[in-house]
């Protein structure tokens, strides 16, 4: 029997703005536990919510990007639900009338396909607080500074089939809320979460399967291990006679399983009711049109311009436009340096390794884009080798200064003094007269490949610093001559 996995994502991302959705509260990430809710957020007796705007317009800058519909009028509701971080015993947010509805985001994935992906909707609510399981002495805390964090929940419509095509949408949703700039998107901090819908059925099949909801998962890996996995367990249930129960389910990343959590809720167990303090909100075209205007370049037209100004392939301009502050790096490296390409190469390869090595994010990258600049100037003007450069680059990385400072203070400019290139060559060759003569009495196809060992005792020689150009150049010359 052949499988096919049907995977729907809810997508839950705390927008950035600076106080909660209903309170004047701060939404501050790291404050110590229980010192940023306020009597609101708590629902305390006698007061009262407050929708905050800003939370509406990031909202309508998400669903503008995702050429989704925009709901001009959204209503709240109570979804009643009783947990030990969430104090007021249900949570505001929207159900009949979200704030964005219908649209479509086109994916790519590898091989250079791209993947439709229906949204079904998104909508605003509030966060809920955090239960804390460490160092309680075998109790758990409550910290309630999260409760009352705008959210926007966007939620897919079930058309993914494997586990990297639903990475592939989530990452496509992290690009664009961090190029919006509605949230930082950090999923170690909780910033984005993802829910996966998860269900499986026969090649063929128009009917859809059981499925499981897999909660919280918080990295792109987990997210596709996590759907593996349950997927697998779908599987050998039903080969084994079995049938999925409909359940929400935890991802286990230590032992590489999900458990059960609870039984899985319908929309009648939560029993929503319109909140009565909080009227609709009804936005008009002038609003909509207005934020509109704010939109900054988005990363498929980043990309596309890309590909056009800077004569990138498409690959290497994906992977550039992936991140905003990867693309605003690498554009701010190619304007100052004048080398395009050169500038990628080294953004994609060399600083991306460095990146990765040390654990570093690119917000905290020790190598300013004009420092990557006037390295790549001295490789095009022929101060430094390439081989020289990783060197510098790596001097770079420590804090010792710029390219030209670490050239100078170390002596690594490059020797393209003919004459004492050709000193070397001469030196060289002399002392290496049985391969000299070898080479000489050699196929010419076989030449080139005997030619790397003089180059690399001329560049041994030279500590690395002679013109490679210069060298090859000199050395055939000289070998012709013999």
């Amino acid at each position: 029997m052949e499988w096919e996995t049907v995977i729907g994502l809810e997508i839950h991302v705390q927008l950035s703005t600076q106080s909660k959705i209903f309170s004047g509260a701060s939404t501050a990430f790291g404050a110590a536990p229980n010192t940023q809710a306020c009597a609101v957020d708590l629902a305390m007796p006698g007061t009262l919510p407050v929708a905050n705007e800003e939370a509406f317009r990031f909202a309508v800058m998400f669903g503008l990007a995702m050429n989704a519909e925009i709901g001009k009028r959204s209503v709240f509701e109570r979804k009643n639900y009783f947990y030990p971080d969430l104090p007021k015993g249900y949570q505001t947010t929207q159900l009949q009338e979200p704030i964005v509805g219908p649209g479509v985001i086109e994916v790519e994935l590898a091989g250079g396909q791209t993947k439709s992906v229906r949204l079904h909707h998104a909508h605003l609510e509030e966060d809920a607080g955090k239960s804390l399981h460490e160092d309680y002495q075998g109790m758990s805390g409550i910290d309630l500074n999260r409760a009352g964090t705008p959210l926007i929940e966007i939620v897919s419509e079930p058309d993914m089939r494997s586990a990297e095509e639903a990475v592939a949408y989530l990452k496509k949703i992290h690009s664009i809320i961090t190029y919006l700039g509605i949230s930082d998107g950090e999923m170690s901090q909780g910033s984005m979460r993802c829910d996966a819908n998860v269900s499986v059925r026969l090649k063929g099949d128009e009917k859809l399967g059981t499925r499981c909801e897999i909660k919280n998962i918080n990295s792109f890996k987990f997210v596709e291990k996590a759907i593996n996995i349950e997927a697998e367990r779908q599987i050998d249930l039903i080969e084994d006679g079995g049938k999925v129960t409909q359940e929400t389910r935890l991802f286990d990343a230590e032992k590489s399983e999900t458990r059960p959590m609870r039984s899985k809720e319908v929309a009648n167990d939560y029993r929503y009711f319109p909140c009565p303090d909080l009227l609709p909100v009804v936005l008009d075209d002038e609003y909509i049109e207005a934020i509109r205007g704010t939109l900054p370049e988005l990363p498929d037209a980043k990309r596309d311009r890309f590909v056009n100004e800077y004569g990138l392939s498409k690959y290497d301009a994906a992977v550039l436009t992936s991140e905003r502050i990867t693309a605003d790096y690498f554009e701010s490296v190619a304007k100052a340096s004048g080398e395009a390409k050169l500038a990628a190469n080294w953004v994609m390869v060399d600083l991306a390794a460095f990146l990765n090595k040390s654990e570093t994010s690119m917000t905290d990258c020790p190598v300013a884009a004009e420092q990557l600049a006037g390295l790549i100037k001295r490789i095009k003007d022929g101060t430094i080798s390439g081989k020289i450069a990783k060197q510098v680059f790596e001097a770079m990385t420590r804090g010792d200064g710029d390219a030209d400072t670490i050239i100078e203070k170390q002596g690594l400019k490059q020797v393209s003094d003919t004459g004492a290139i050709e000193k070397m060559v001469d030196d060289v060759l002399a002392n290496n007269q049985a391969q000299v003569d070898n080479y000489k009495n050699a196929d010419e196809n076989k030449r080139p490949k005997m030619l790397g060992f003089f180059v690399g005792q001329i560049m041994k020689t030279s500590k690395g610093q002679a013109n490679p150009q210069a060298v090859n150049e000199i050395l055939l010359k000289k070998l012709s001559e013999q």
